[in-house]
């Protein structure tokens, strides 16, 4: 087995803290983590999960999310129905 050297990153310390937590619950430690990531990410010869934008922040559905809420200040495209109570 190789040598194992020392490596130097900088994380928002709440993000590194709820690392450790997490990984800790799942028995491991942060560093070990970072190893499996490393060896998967070589494997793989990528990211060894899929990097992409959650559409729900996508600017497109922002903007429209922005203009709804527009509507609804200016009383636009508002439907209102009666509340229907149930019993347990």
């Amino acid at each position: 087995m190789s040598k194992s050297v020392n490596l130097s990153v900088r994380v928002n310390r709440e993000l590194k803290e709820d690392a450790e937590t997490l990984f800790g619950e799942l028995g491991i430690t942060l560093t070990a983590a970072l190893n499996i990531f490393l060896r998967q990410a070589v494997r793989q010869r990528g990211i060894p999960f899929p990097v992409q934008i959650d559409p729900f922040h996508g600017e497109r559905n922002l903007a429209h999310l922005r203009r709804a809420a527009a509507d609804m200040d200016a009383g636009r495209n508002v439907a209102t129905h009666e509340l229907i109570e149930m019993s347990e």
